[in-house]
């Protein structure tokens, strides 16, 4: 018989984090599920530590490295339960995720995908902030959709044939070729996100996402208008990729991790000594970039101060 659900992970290089995943899954109090590796040409040790794991329901996929949407593709074409439960390779599930979401959907035909809110950590697993969605509701997320990625890509948990329907990730849609597949999905069905945190995300300064900002006004200004269009072109791919990739170094990678850290040290957890240390290595990576010395003023100032700063003054998309 076909498992219920196929977790779907994606990985790259994921050696230092992938047993903590991978455990994080065997212990879902949801049994009925196989999880589905798609190795994207790891160089590290991501294979040895996967195979240290004898559990029958974990298969394992290797293929050339080809980028994160081949590799969803692929599994998407490859998996054999009816619900796909996304996952990444460095993140953590609570124990009771895939009980949640199946119970929804079995209970909501009309909604395509559920999601949820999530606790963010950092690269050791230090508590960062906890992350509510900008919408939960169907008509809420429909509010934010171009503005915010609706559902966390993660934390979702997706009816497979509508995926397929829709051609499955796009592979030009670089970095946030999530937030166009929601866009698309969204005009064929429902979705909503669960006011509760079912997942961890790890931030880690290695990871191919990174702080918007830090990929600068063409990058965003491209990325919004796909969204708003909900059809991207290989010109627009290309474009994307080599912003990408001249941003593809050690320095901004270090340092978009360390102002990411700092900022929400700051503005959702106070803890202004930490929030220093984080921003004081952005700056050492990134000595240029003057909003890092705005942030490390900031943390000087009391707690009441940055929380009304955060919340008054507008949140670049």
């Amino acid at each position: 018989m076909h498992p219920k659900v196929t977790i779907l992970m994606p990985a790259c290089n994921a050696g230092k984090y992938i047993a903590e995943a991978i455990r994080s899954v065997l212990d879902q109090s949801f049994k009925d599920y196989e999880l589905l590796i798609v190795d994207d040409g790891s160089t590290d040790d991501t294979l040895t530590v996967i195979r240290q794991f004898k559990d029958p329901r974990i298969r394992v996929l290797c293929k050339e490295k080809e980028g994160i949407s081949v590799a969803l593709n692929t599994g998407l074409q490859m998996a054999r339960a009816t619900y796909i439960a996304r996952f990444d390779a460095d993140d953590i599930c609570m124990s009771s995720r895939l009980e949640r979401q199946v119970l929804f959907l079995d209970g909501h035909p009309a909604y395509l995908v559920i999601g949820s809110d999530a606790e963010y950590i950092s690269e050791n697993g230090e508590h960062l902030f906890h992350f509510r969605c900008a919408g939960h509701t169907h008509r809420e997320i429909i509010g934010n959709l171009y503005k915010h990625c609706p559902v966390i890509h993660s934390a979702a948990m997706y009816r497979k044939e509508a995926i397929l329907r829709i051609g499955g990730y796009s592979l030009h849609a670089h970095n946030f070729e999530d937030h166009l597949l929601w866009v698309q999905l969204l005009k064929t069905g429902k979705c909503c996100n669960l006011p509760e945190p079912l997942i961890k995300v790890r931030i880690n300064p290695h990871s191919v996402t990174i702080d918007e900002r830090w990929r600068g006004r063409r990058f965003r200004q491209l990325k919004q208008g796909i969204l708003e269009r909900g059809t991207i072109t290989q010109e627009e791919g290309n474009e994307l990729q080599n912003i990408i990739l001249r941003q593809d170094n050690k320095k901004i990678k270090e340092g978009a991790y360390h102002a990411l850290c700092g900022k929400k040290l700051l503005a959702e957890n106070y803890r202004p000594a930490k929030a220093r240390w984080h921003v004081t290595r952005s700056i050492y990576a990134n000595p240029f970039r003057l909003d890092n010395y705005l942030i490390l003023m900031v943390s000087y100032l009391p707690a009441r101060l940055i929380k009304w700063l955060h919340q008054t003054i507008p949140q670049k998309t």
